[in-house]
């Protein structure tokens, strides 16, 4: 397809900028924003709708939850086994349980392992290291929230995404998004909802965007890696954890420049450079009006066009349950067993403290107090973002606790969650990527943290 048809076919359209065609566009895409991206002052902590509806739902399924993941589990285990073993021919026939089950013999086993793991877990028997409080419970129980939040997400998600907010909204800031970020338009939104909602939403929505071909798997990376950042409320819980919870603006505020900084710089070096710029299937979305329309009517047409093509109450429903399926079903077991084994490794091993020991003269040359104490936590958030926290929390020096807090926030990448789903997902990211973009986000934002520290203390 030459780069002149996208124009042809959506200059066609223009004539379908009536009353209804707008109004499929407004209405479905104001609430899609409003759920996943409005903030909301809840007593003395922020929210997005998003956030509320889930905590709602998990606070009245809580006893039933941890059943529903041992359930979820089982399901997953035993039909990847079955696929594995005898290759039935219901499983064949469909794509979508195919793409569910069929998976490599190393996934086939780190299921297989998730699955014991979450009974020891539900059961409290077996190898205590496993289902003790600081590993096995720690994940499993992050679990019973996750399903919430990814059932919630995945049947709201299309409103957010299909109905032309995206298209709209990128037009518009593509000159300010691309070279800020070397980032199309249309990912402006994706990025202000990975940033203030849900880290496992952020990545999922960035999922479903290089799936349907409208970013580039260096993009989706780019996007997963740079923006993909835990909840405004989590943030306030870390700052009150680590007692700096009187200083939340300038804490945030740190995370913002710090994270930005990252942003502007990680997606312009390897290991993002060198992941293939190519898409993942095809879309006609052109974001760059042609000279004869306007940028403002031309996001109008790019937006109803795809509310056009969005489909019926039913279509979205289905999409919100495959979504859903999809990341059940695969990542469950998964982040059962990835999440759990790391955090055996960082809490009955001294892996950590032997890897973190060049940190201590890092930070030294800083000026942190109790350099050594800090040193684990800069890295161990590899394995999962409350861990730096905790292990924060004993160190006397305010500063430290202030730094290590913030770094733990602007790290981004965790094994226990965020890590697991991008791993499982099509955009075309490995382990050592993730491992290499830990370390860059890390050297990047630690000199600024400390620096802002400096400043206040």
């Amino acid at each position: 397809m030459s780069l002149k048809e996208p124009y042809l076919i959506e200059e066609e359209s223009t004539d379908q900028l009536d009353k209804r065609g707008i109004m499929k566009f407004i209405l479905p895409s104001l609430f899609g924003a409003f759920i996943f991206l409005f903030p909301i002052v809840t007593e003395d902590t922020f929210n997005i709708p998003l956030g509320i509806i889930t905590e709602y739902f998990i606070n009245l399924l809580s006893a039933w939850l941890p059943i529903v993941v041992v359930t979820i589990i089982t399901i997953s285990t035993l039909l990847t086994i079955l696929s594995a073993v005898f290759k039935p021919a219901f499983i064949r026939n469909s794509q979508t349980l195919q793409s569910l089950f069929d998976v490599s013999i190393g996934w086939t086993i780190t299921r297989t392992v998730g699955c014991i793991y979450a009974y020891m877990a539900y059961f409290h028997t077996g190898w205590s290291l496993v289902y003790s409080d600081i590993t096995g419970q720690v994940t499993f129980g992050l679990l019973t929230k996750l399903i919430v939040w990814f059932c919630i997400a995945a049947f709201l998600m299309p409103y957010l995404i299909n109905f032309g907010i995206m298209e709209f909204v990128g037009t518009l800031s593509r000159k300010v998004i691309r070279p800020l970020f070397t980032l199309p338009g249309r990912s402006a939104i994706d990025l202000l909802a990975s940033w203030i909602g849900n880290v496992n939403v952020g990545v999922v929505i960035t999922r479903e965007q290089f799936e349907n071909g409208t970013y580039t798997g260096r993009e989706a990376a780019a996007i997963v890696t740079c923006f993909s950042t835990v909840s405004l409320p989590f943030c306030l819980v870390i700052a009150e954890m680590l007692g700096v919870g009187y200083r939340f603006p300038i804490f945030y505020l740190t995370i913002v420049i710090a994270g930005l900084v990252s942003a502007i710089i990680i997606p312009r070096i390897p290991p993002i450079t060198k992941i293939p710029n190519t898409y993942y299937s095809e879309n006609s979305y052109q974001e760059e009006a042609p000279k004869n329309v306007s940028k403002v009517r031309w996001a109008l047409i790019q937006a109803v066009n795809q509310a056009n093509k969005s489909g019926s109450f039913t279509d979205q429903l289905k999409q919100g349950r495959d979504i859903f399926l999809g990341i059940a079903f695969a990542l469950m077991p998964q982040v059962m067993a990835i999440g759990t084994t790391a955090l055996i490794i960082a809490e009955y091993t001294p892996v950590f403290q032997i890897i973190s020991k060049p940190m201590v003269p890092i930070l030294e040359l800083m000026q942190l107090p109790e350099a050594s104490a800090a040193a684990p936590a800069t890295i161990i958030g590899f394995i999962d973002m409350f861990i730096p926290a905790i292990l924060a929390s004993s160190i006397d020096a305010e500063i430290t606790r202030f730094v290590i807090g913030a770094l733990s926030l602007i790290q981004i990448i965790y094994m226990t969650e965020m890590g697991t789903l991008l791993l499982t997902s099509k955009i075309p990211i490995k382990f050592w990527h993730l491992l290499v973009i830990f370390m860059l986000r890390t050297a990047i934002s630690l000199p600024i943290i400390v620096l802002i520290a400096h400043l206040i203390y």
